[in-house]
């Protein structure tokens, strides 16, 4: 059944290609992808510095010590600064982590279970995407407004994903400043547009073994081929600043020489994990989990396990997590749950002890 399927929807399989020549083909995806989809990516700032603004060594019954931090750099010569928090436990040891971009500012908030978290064994990092540039069609906002002054962009400029990304990547330089991280087990999350923030930040950066893409739908984890929901005339349309100008010359899908599986194929030979829910039919589950079934090749060309699932579609409450693709669907809606936290947990403890 899923072959037909796979025949049917995808525009481009995954190459075929031995393992030598993976960092080749990766380079092929990521460069069609930020050209014609994401806009071309920000450069690693020309300074960074990072400021402890306030720490609460009493976090979560004082099993934690949270911090506010600012980002200091310098891009293009100017200056720009953001802040972001950490969570991190108070008993010594080497922690697993997750750097959240999150909707809101708070810690702990309805997206972002900080206790919970620290709970499970990890430290977590976290930020708001609007104090980074606003999720507003403004691209003289914050970051954007540094890269165009006058707001105004051309074919492949980048659009706000990038900039979220880049943002994340930051963190991810200041996480690595620290000793008491695991560095083999680092993550990065995201749900909705946030969600296709987290795949191409695990495409950028690969210093994150676990890239997790909660309910990231259209222009994210779904194939868009005959998908249910939302197309790419459409998100184009209502939210053209998160994506660069040259992706609506893509709203005839049929003109379409790429597609979502190439994205999740760049995590590769890393872990990548997809989250779905039943009623979130805008994203699609079902397309969500078919680009997880194209993408697999790129870890099975490499020699490893890729996507381990049935050969039908996916049912509510199924977890597939015996490769290096992982997939669940719950119930309910459009949301990032502490249930499909509690998932990403199990996954990754699961497999840091398959890994010792």
């Amino acid at each position: 059944m899923i072959k037909e399927l796979l025949e049917e929807r995808v525009f481009q399989p995954i190459k075929d290609f031995a393992p030598e020549e993976w960092d080749a083909v990766r380079k092929e995806y990521i460069d069609i992808l930020c050209r014609e989809e994401y806009g071309i990516p920000l450069p690693a700032p020309t300074k960074l510095e990072f400021e402890v603004k306030g720490a609460n060594g009493r976090f979560a019954a004082a099993t934690a010590t949270h911090k506010t931090i600012v980002a200091h750099t310098e891009i293009y010569g100017t200056e720009f600064s953001f802040p972001f928090t950490s969570v991190i436990p108070n008993k010594p040891g080497k922690y697993p982590f997750f750097v959240h971009i999150d909707f809101e500012p708070g810690v702990p908030n309805k997206y972002y279970p900080a206790e919970e978290i620290i709970n499970n064994g990890f430290a977590a990092f976290h930020f708001d995407f609007n104090d980074v540039t606003i999720d507003k069609n403004d691209m003289t906002d914050k970051l954007s407004g540094i890269l165009f002054p006058d707001g105004e962009r051309q074919g492949s400029d980048s659009g706000k994903i990038i900039m979220w990304a880049w943002a994340a990547m930051r963190i991810m330089d200041y996480a690595m400043t620290l000793d008491c991280l695991d560095f083999d087990n680092a993550a990065v999350i995201g749900h909705s547009r946030l969600g296709k923030t987290a795949l191409v930040t695990g495409m950028l950066d690969t210093r994150f073994k676990y890239v997790i893409s909660n309910d990231s739908g259209c222009s994210g984890a779904s194939i868009t081929r005959d998908k249910k929901g939302e197309h790419i005339e459409f998100i184009t349309k209502t939210f053209p600043y998160w994506f660069c100008k040259n992706y609506t010359n893509y709203i005839d899908e049929s003109k379409l020489t790429f597609d979502q599986h190439m994205l999740l194929a760049t995590i590769a030979p890393r872990t990548l994990i997809v989250g779905s829910a039943e009623l979130d039919e805008w994203a699609d589950p079902d397309a969500e989990y078919l680009s997880c079934c194209a993408a697999s090749k790129a870890w099975e060309n490499l020699g490893l396990t890729g996507f381990v699932h049935p050969d039908r579609l996916p049912t509510p409450e199924s977890v597939f997590a015996d490769g290096n693709i992982c997939y669940q669907i719950r119930h309910d809606g459009h949301y990032l749950s502490r249930r499909d936290w509690n998932v990403y947990f199990n996954i990754i403890k699961d497999k840091m002890m398959k890994n010792r």
